[in-house]
């Protein structure tokens, strides 16, 4: 059985704001979650649902993929090479969620006495601009970022070499300002170390005492073949290093695709015009197009129209979604060309040929061609004397 649409599990609109899809997850998730429906197998696979679709809605890009590619384009295996969309993240346990829920109602925090907290490093974006022959064969792309990185002289702790941060006197090491009401624990984030537990007296020179420094560092991008704009490829653990051992956050590449001066791109298939005479419209012939590939061969048949649409099977870009394989087309766009300049035996040839065709010749074309007929005989009469 396939599974349900994200914005049905959570009881949404596909229009539905930001808060709307975090405040219907947490009603689920506080209804269904397994510490308060111990043994229920069902509201723990709803919760897992819910989980899930949270984790694909409240990511704008990969809502924006869910919305254009459907469960497709947010599955973790989606993509080419080592690069994934991400696993499915750990949402936490009930106290977890509650305490989230009284932080955004209250702009208060609960947490565990004595837990000291990790942050997960951030994401990062970059857009590549790639050509649609790159796009035909996909490339690996070095770029240069710049990024947060551990600290290589206090190894992220924050304190100088050979010094150890010191247990927080307000907090005792928890972390934590806890206020207690009937039956209610309220937690609040100790202001002295802001969440830390520990005090640093003696900083890293190198970092100033927060674990982490700028560092310039290449990464290897592998775009698929088909690439096409708007794609994003996302890389995991290619962004910035986390807090106090949290783990690295994601890089993610915008493929952006130039223009291109011959072809235009729908999908996999590519369009392009080709112009011919008028005689190899009328006559048929063979004609030369070009291909991202090189020069093809392109049969014109007898009596063509113009702007008629000639298609040459397998020469467009590769598939990258739909598992249909292989590549798209190539659609050329006849433009027959109307001569210009015509010399007086061509059109002679012309009103003949419309004549024999039953239509009806222009009467001035007829009165120029004769009237240059008697200046042609005027003219040779001349040169004979």
């Amino acid at each position: 059985m396939g599974k349900r649409d994200y914005y049905e599990i959570l009881g949404v609109q596909r229009n539905a704001t930001a808060d709307q899809i975090k405040k219907a997850y947490r009603q689920l998730a506080l209804k269904f979650h397994p510490d308060r429906n111990p043994g229920d197998k069902e509201a723990e696979e709803t919760f897992k649902e819910a989980a899930e679709a949270y984790e694909a809605l409240s990511d704008p890009d990969k809502r924006t993929r869910y919305d254009r590619y459907g469960h497709e384009g947010v599955r973790r295996d989606w993509g080419a090479g080592d690069f994934t969309w991400g696993d499915f993240t750990h949402f936490g346990d009930f106290e977890d969620i509650l305490g989230n829920m009284f932080s955004a109602l209250f702009g208060i925090e609960t947490g565990r006495r004595g837990q000291r907290q990790v942050y997960r490093g951030r994401d990062l974006r970059i857009n590549l601009q790639l050509s649609l022959e790159e796009a035909l064969t996909g490339k690996d792309v070095e770029v240069d970022l710049t990024r947060l990185e551990i600290c290589d002289n206090c190894r992220g702790v924050g304190a100088k070499p050979g010094t150890t941060p010191k247990t927080c006197p307000r907090c005792r090491g928890t972390g934590q300002a806890t206020i207690v009401r009937g039956f209610l624990r309220i937690s609040s984030t100790c202001d002295y170390c802001q969440g830390e537990g520990t005090h640093i007296e003696t900083p890293c020179p190198d970092c100033d005492g927060r674990g982490r420094v700028n560092r310039r560092v290449k990464i290897k991008i592998p775009v698929p073949a088909g690439a096409d704009a708007g794609l994003a490829l996302s890389l995991r653990g290619e962004g910035e290093a986390g807090i106090r051992g949290g783990p690295r956050g994601d890089l993610y590449a915008i493929i952006n695709i130039k223009k291109h001066h011959v072809f235009e791109r729908e999908g996999a298939d590519l369009y392009c015009e080709a112009p011919i005479s008028f005689s190899q419209a009328a006559l048929g012939d063979t004609i030369t197009v070009p291909t991202l590939d090189g020069q093809s061969a392109l049969e014109v048949p007898a009596g063509c129209q113009s702007h008629r649409v000639l298609r040459l099977k397998g020469l467009g870009l590769p598939h990258l979604h739909g598992g249909q394989g292989g590549r798209g087309d190539l659609h050329v766009r006849l433009i027959v060309q109307t001569p210009t300049n015509l010399s007086e035996e061509q059109r002679q040839l012309l009103v003949q040929m419309a004549e024999l065709s039953g239509e009806k010749a222009p009467e001035g074309a007829k009165e120029l061609t004769h009237a240059k007929r008697l200046l042609k005989k005027v003219k040779n009469i001349l040169d004979r004397q």
